[in-house]
């Protein structure tokens, strides 16, 4: 079963990616997981990503796409995966459309989380993050013993610059300009299911394991 999520910043698709990974026993990859994995590795790909993003650039789809192509290649995707946060836009689709039939791999679902915009700004703006250890709290869903403590190291929270109501609505904006195509460029393959993201975590998950029941 190979699975794309896309949604929103703040549409939960992490989260919900995690569930999915655990329930049918396939990988969770994110395309931030790939780059960190390949910096921290120094492979050659790790090594070119690292020297844009330490000029703070972009890394080039091309490069994204090869480390994709070798991720695909592992052993724990021969029965699936979940690609969470890529494609982000149409070109990084055609260009994983090109990869997928060179490997003849085929998507079987694309679960696309739709949230209102409000609900995606109170849900950011609830994020806390602890300035020793990294730990994300979430003051709605997963608050901390203490709002201005980390649980784990006691360390202070703070709230991150990206998690700012205002820094949340350029990045919506982008959202809407750059990767909201992709549902139309998915729904014109018969591939797209369109799954409520207000609800509860678990009422999320249920909703998308009624939807991929049928491919287990």
């Amino acid at each position: 079963m190979n699975i794309i999520f896309i949604g929103s910043p703040g549409a939960g698709k992490g989260t919900q990616a995690k569930r999915i990974s655990g329930k049918y026993k396939i990988p969770h990859i994110s395309t931030g997981d790939i780059l960190r994995e390949n910096i921290i590795n120094d492979t050659e790909l790790g090594r070119v990503a690292k020297s844009y993003m330490h000029n703070g650039l972009l890394v080039p789809d091309s490069n994204i796409l090869i480390m994709i192509k070798e991720r695909l290649k592992g052993k724990d995707c021969n029965n699936g995966f979940i690609l969470d946060g890529f494609p982000r836009t149409n070109p990084q689709a055609d260009g994983l459309e090109l990869i997928l039939k060179s490997e003849n791999i085929h998507i079987n679902q694309v679960v696309v989380l739709q949230t209102n915009d409000d609900i995606i700004v109170e849900r950011l703006s609830s994020r806390r993050s602890c300035t020793h250890c990294g730990k994300i709290y979430n003051l709605l869903f997963n608050p901390p013993n203490n709002s201005d403590l980390c649980d784990v190291c006691h360390s202070k929270l703070i709230q991150r610059r990206d998690d700012l109501p205002e820094t949340i609505q350029k990045r919506l904006a982008v959202y809407k300009k750059q990767t909201e195509p992709l549902v139309q460029y998915y729904q014109d393959k018969n591939l797209t299911k369109f799954v409520d993201g207000s609800g509860t975590v678990s009422q999320i998950t249920n909703s998308i394991f009624q939807i991929l029941d049928q491919y287990d």
